[in-house]
């Protein structure tokens, strides 16, 4: 009901929420004795709802402005029952109550009925609006997933031990599909031509259907961090990667040493509390997340050679946000002291050149000068925000100005000019300038392996229709350079 009312002011048949807040009293079977929760949108509406099995709640709507309330008693029947909804929807302003009613007779359900029929003599697979068609309800399922996540609920079904199948309760396939392989400098494995960000991933249940599915379509690197979800998400992986069975398979990038612990005695630190929550003794590929310009960079050197010795870094390592001339310093340090040789960056890098960090200490590789330093050396980039964040959506353009990162980060003319092309591109494909984006990632002259973090399995089969495009160095440069 909250989505249909906001939806309905902003002129659409629903809205989702931005934030969603939910708190619950649970018992002791792990259910909920009642929950509450606060839904905002995106234009200022404030929504609270509540329902209990234990708390007799009053079903009451209200709806509050400036000058007054409407208030719809058993709002579900608009008062009515189950057999009429003639019920009345009451007005409150200024002290007075205007009561209305629908004046409907027919029975509630028959409108189900109705809707139903109509959609299948009209050949639709779901309701026209106001009925709730597909991503009306899968909105609404995101908002109950929110809300019982934030009050603590999960149900046994859910956990890792338990979902040990796949969401077809199958056992996982095997680790080929439409995403190639690749060789990787440094790496022993074959490596998928992209990988699988981490960061946003909320409960094993939900995490472990896209980890599946990336899976299955050929994908095998995934990128996860000391810091990600304060560590969460490095459990959530390593819970999969143990029940799957798919560690040797699987190309793991671990990355520390981030802002304000910036030191090398932290990258040994954290990695070995990193290899607990991954449930591996070993990281294919490591990172120091940021650089800290007031320490040598030797003394990073040796930290992450020590490792290499070790075996627990068993690939190639590097920095996340560093500057060229910063490896270069560390390449020399490393070949004047026999030290393992930093073969990797994890720097941005996307067809729109990111003119302001997106956050403190972020460092594009984008720009043409780090682009020949990436050829000249052949040192490979996993690119993080490899799509520029939604500036080759409608989210962007001219006359769109909402956004103040988008903004910030992206707007001006050479990356609307390239923005531009890869939509006069995309028409010509018949495909989406998201795709030529990602494409131009894949089709670099140094080894680049762009970082995807898709939130639903649509954004991930999305994201790799990009593999129907093969760009050529002329069309490259023509993105780039019109």
């Amino acid at each position: 009901m909250a989505r249909l009312i906001a939806g309905a002011t902003m002129g659409k048949p629903f809205a989702d929420p931005v934030k969603v807040r939910g708190t619950a009293k649970l018992n002791d079977e792990g259910t909920d004795d009642w929950a509450a929760a606060i839904l905002t949108f995106q234009n200022g509406i404030v929504a609270q709802v509540s329902c209990a099995v234990m708390i007799n709640l009053d079903n009451v709507l209200r709806i509050h402005g400036s000058d007054g309330r409407i208030e719809v008693p058993d709002f579900w029947f608009a008062n009515g029952n189950r057999d009429q909804g003639l019920g009345r929807i009451d007005v409150i302003k200024g002290g007075k109550t205007e009561t209305l009613s629908v004046q409907e007779t027919a029975h509630v359900y028959s409108f189900e009925v109705d809707a139903a029929s109509l959609a299948i003599l009209e050949k639709r697979q779901e309701f026209a609006s106001p009925g709730m068609g597909w991503a009306d309800s899968l909105g609404n399922a995101r908002v109950l997933d929110t809300w019982r996540r934030d009050a603590g609920i999960e149900f046994s079904v859910e956990s890792a031990a338990k979902r040990v199948t796949t969401l077809d309760n199958r056992k996982l396939g095997p680790n080929t599909g439409i995403i190639p392989k690749r060789s990787i400098p440094g790496l022993s494995k074959q490596a998928s031509a992209v990988a699988m960000g981490f960061e946003d991933f909320r409960s094993f249940a939900s995490g472990a259907i896209l980890l599946d599915a990336f899976w299955e379509k050929g994908g095998n690197i995934f990128d996860t961090a000391f810091v990600y979800g304060g560590g969460y998400t490095e459990k959530l992986f390593g819970d999969w990667q143990r029940n799957r069975g798919v560690r040797e398979e699987a190309v793991v990038i671990g990355k520390g040493a981030h802002s304000p612990l910036c030191y090398p005695d932290v990258i040994g630190k954290q990695l070995t509390q990193s290899l607990d929550r991954l449930q591996t003794d070993y990281v294919d590929v490591y990172f120091m997340h940021r650089d800290n310009l007031d320490v040598p960079v030797g003394e990073f050197v040796d930290a992450m050679d020590a490792e290499v010795k070790a075996g627990r870094i068993r690939g190639p390592f590097g920095g996340s946000n560093w500057t060229r001339e910063r490896f270069d310093e560390a390449i020399a340090y490393a070949e004047r002291t026999g030290k393992t040789r930093p073969q990797a960056m994890s720097n941005n890098f996307a067809l729109a050149e990111m003119l302001d960090p997106i956050w403190d200490g972020c460092i594009t590789a984008s720009t043409p000068d780090f682009k020949q330093w990436l050829t000249d050396r052949q040192i490979t980039n996993f690119s993080w925000s490899s799509q520029a964040r939604g500036f080759f959506t409608d989210l962007a353009g001219r006359d769109k100005r909402d956004n103040e990162e988008m903004v910030r980060v992206w707007y001006n003319d050479q990356n609307f000019g390239r923005r531009d092309r890869a939509i006069e591109l995309a028409n010509q494909l018949g495909l989406s300038p998201i795709h030529v984006a990602l494409a131009y990632v894949l089709a670099q002259p140094f080894p680049s392996v762009p970082l995807i973090g898709p939130r639903r399995l649509v954004e991930l089969e999305d994201s790799l229709r990009a593999f129907e495009i093969q760009l050529t160095p002329e069309q490259v440069r023509w993105l780039e350079q019109g």
